[in-house]
């Protein structure tokens, strides 16, 4: 334990351990599927809040199972180069953590009771999907991320589910503007993890995790990351061509600005320095998402 950590209180430990800093990618999609209810005047308060919190506690549990099993795995080492993780670092034992983890995703599926409630048999089906991805990311005895599988279930999750889940336990039904929303969202919020991947390649490789990143090496790598950037931008297009919403969507493109810098971090970066870039990909996706729903919505409005 370094000295920088060893008069640490009880309740940053925690904090530490809940990572407050990736949360932003949890509000996304909740804040874009709930924009859509506004907008198409099926907004629920209740339900709209508890999806919030429920994404914001699978998170949470999901960071809290990341840090214990690549402990338990021995995938943490001393070359780790991404954000402290306190079982690593001997400030919370894998026990304290593994009941924070209990306890997280049982106040989750507590809400999402309320939530399946409201919404019927699948709110209930697609949560406790979630809770056991969320486990058996890193957890389990064929862990997600190890097999390259990680992207995947985070698109599938904190896209098309996150938001689709959100605007169905308001509305009732799927519109076709909310699943369409739901991908750049998804894409975005994968990109945070592909930068994750691509800080970790080297000790990935080293202690046999075959992530994307490991499966693709560095340069295909970097072109996922721009693929999904690239695919992000184009779906608010696609959806005013097609007439799923209007122009005002495009206010999405305002967030442009914060991609050009990104780019250059994947280009030129490696290691530790990508923690910024990975934080920056959030903001992005926060960003990015807030955007499309202001637009989505003047576009009701005018």
């Amino acid at each position: 334990m370094s000295q920088s950590t060893e008069n640490l209180s009880s309740f940053k430990i925690w904090l530490l351990a809940m990572r407050p800093k990736t949360l932003p990618a949890a509000m996304g999609p909740v804040i874009v599927g709930t924009a859509m209810a506004v907008g198409d005047q099926a907004f629920a308060f209740l339900p709209a809040l508890a999806a919030l919190l429920v994404s914001l506690l699978l998170q949470i549990g999901s960071n809290l199972a990341n840090d214990v099993f690549d402990f338990k795995k021995g995938k943490d080492t001393e070359e780790r180069t991404g954000p402290l993780r306190v079982t690593q670092a001997g400030l919370l034992t894998p026990g304290q953590v593994m009941s924070g983890m209990g306890v997280v995703f049982a106040l989750a599926l507590a809400l999402g009771l309320y939530l399946a409630w409201v919404g019927g048999w699948v709110i209930l089906a697609l949560g406790i999907a979630a809770i056991i991805s969320a486990i058996a990311y890193t957890g389990g005895p064929y862990p997600l991320g190890y097999h390259g599988l990680g992207e995947v279930f985070v698109f599938i999750f904190f896209g098309p589910v996150a938001v689709c889940g959100t605007y169905y336990v308001q509305a009732g039904y799927v519109s076709a503007a909310a699943w369409w929303a739901s991908l750049p969202v998804g894409f975005l919020i994968t990109a945070i993890l592909v930068v994750n991947n691509f800080r970790d390649l080297p000790q990935d490789k080293k202690t046999g995790k075959r992530t994307i990143a490991v499966r693709l090496g560095p340069n295909g790598t970097k072109g996922e990351y721009f693929l999904l950037l690239a695919a992000s931008f184009a779906v608010p297009l696609i959806m005013w061509l097609q007439g799923i919403a209007s122009g005002w969507v495009l206010c999405a493109w305002l967030s442009l600005p914060f991609v050009l810098p990104l780019i250059q971090d994947i280009r030129t970066k490696q290691g530790k320095p990508l923690n910024a870039t990975l934080a920056g990909t959030a903001r992005l996706s926060l960003f990015f998402s807030i955007l499309l729903s202001a637009g989505y919505l003047l576009g009701k409005i005018t």
